[in-house]
């Protein structure tokens, strides 16, 4: 009789060939040895699919999923705090979360791992345009700044002033609407807006302005992007599943970077909505460029795509830590939190990594690095 794959341990579970390990994750029931259905595995994006998070959606239509006989369904996400609460609550069984949603559900006791890293900067900063006269962060003082207060960015805003060495009392905040906030910059309403840049910059960049970005990771202010997240009785109870489910989101993502082009055209015909306007293809081109660019860092390229410096963890989890916002913090040991184990199945060849630097080297200049 098989066992439920509840019903073992880790250890034996990584021992145990994969069809015995192949139930589904929603209803965790037994199932024959011999039996080859699909896995039915529930996945959540940190928001709406844009042209940094789609390749999920890719990978499915790809069969790339299929091809480690799992059957994905993959849903919007709303916000990355919502999302990994989502995947906690058994909502979803994996999730697509930027880490800072990532490290506030943990923080706050909710039993989640992070299984990789899939890009490296969250891309909070400063957006304003290229003829503001704001170009390093003391030129804020005096000048008026818009901020969604609900944004991912905006709690962050403090730490960021104060590693800059801005006077904030000399800095005028807007509060402003999250449909609006770069138009009312472009509209001259106010002088710069704090931003995720691969959200704000595609809709900036496309809508024909010229605008200049402030990384607050440039300061000290780093926290990692998207990752691969799971609930821990998955990731105790069934390593092969997890290593499917990562092996597929990352081949997914690394398809997107060898062929950027052929996959945002993709992307518009999985979400035709895309396509409809030139501003909308565009805005996926940029949003993707940028979530590229900053793959482009020592984990994935010395280790393995969605490798994680584990070195840095404490740091971002502090960071997160001391927003103030967690009424007795749970933090156990960096091991528990995050791991590398499922990671080194998907590489790119030194000649894959320089091809992805050339086609993404455009949008550097959005960020002063061009």
């Amino acid at each position: 009789m098989a066992k439920s794959i509840l019903n073992l341990s880790r250890r034996q579970a990584l021992r145990i060939g994969g069809a015995a390990l192949a139930a589904p994750m929603l209803s965790l029931s037994t199932r024959p040895l011999w039996a080859q259905d699909m896995t039915k595995v529930a996945l959540t994006l940190p928001w709406v699919a844009n042209g940094s998070n789609y390749w999920p959606m890719l990978g499915k239509e790809l069969g790339i999923y299929a091809d480690q006989g799992i059957d994905v369904e993959v849903s919007r996400g709303f916000g990355s705090v919502a999302a990994a609460q989502a995947v906690a609550n058994e909502q979803f069984d994996f999730g697509v979360v930027f880490a800072s949603g990532n490290m506030l559900a943990q923080a706050r006791g909710l039993d989640l791992m992070v299984l990789a890293t899939i890009y490296y900067d969250a891309t909070m900063g400063i957006a304003t345009l290229a003829d503001s006269g704001i170009s390093a962060p003391a030129d804020l003082e005096g000048k008026t700044l818009g901020m969604v207060p609900t944004s991912a960015e905006a709690p962050f805003w403090p730490a960021f002033a104060e590693k800059a060495g801005i006077d904030t009392s000399k800095v005028e905040i807007v509060q402003i609407d999250s449909k609006v906030i770069e138009r009312t910059m472009m509209n001259g309403q106010v002088d710069a807006i704090t931003a995720i840049g691969s959200s704000s910059i595609p809709n900036i960049a496309a809508a024909g302005a010229d605008l200049r970005f402030m990384l607050w990771s440039d300061f000290g202010v780093e926290l990692y992007a998207a990752q691969i997240v799971t609930r821990r009785e998955i990731y105790e109870n069934n390593p092969e599943l997890c290593q499917k489910v990562v092996d597929a989101t990352l081949g997914s993502y690394a398809h997107t970077l060898k062929n950027p082009e052929e996959s945002i055209e993709a992307f518009a015909k999985i979400v035709p909505e895309v396509g409809l306007t030139a501003n909308g293809l565009a805005s996926a081109k940029i949003s993707q460029g940028i979530a590229q660019l900053v793959t482009l860092r020592a984990e994935a390229m010395d280790n393995a795509l969605g490798y994680s410096d584990l070195s840095k963890i404490p740091g971002m989890m502090q960071s997160v830590l001391d927003l103030g916002t967690v009424d007795n913090p749970v933090v156990p040991p960096t091991e528990e939190l995050i791991t590398n184990e499922f990671i080194g199945n998907v590489t790119l060849s030194p000649e894959e990594w320089a091809a992805v630097e050339t086609a993404n080297a455009e949008y550097a200049k959005y960020f002063g690095k061009a």
